[in-house]
């Protein structure tokens, strides 16, 4: 199932981002969808069905943002070898 939202801009948004409205909302899936994946809101799975993308494609796009695939840091994964 999937719901529809309705999201109301200036029309000086498209003409300054040289965007069409539907390149426009895939930004902003995918936008949010890294947004809600950095701060562990989401998984990476449900990240790229957010944005549509495959999960391959998103990870890839997460450099775009300078943001980790990795959810946990260096010092948690470390932590978490010594407890082992």
């Amino acid at each position: 199932m999937s719901t529809t939202i309705e999201i109301t801009m200036p029309d000086e948004v498209f003409l300054g981002l040289r965007k069409t409205p539907t390149e426009l909302a895939s930004d902003l899936r995918l936008a949010a969808a890294v947004k809600w994946y950095e701060t562990g809101m989401v998984s990476q799975g449900k990240a790229a069905e957010i944005s549509g993308l495959s999960r391959a494609e998103f990870i890839t796009s997460l450099k775009r943002f300078s943001v980790s695939p990795f959810q946990e840091t260096a010092e948690e994964i470390l932590k978490a070898a010594q407890e082992k």
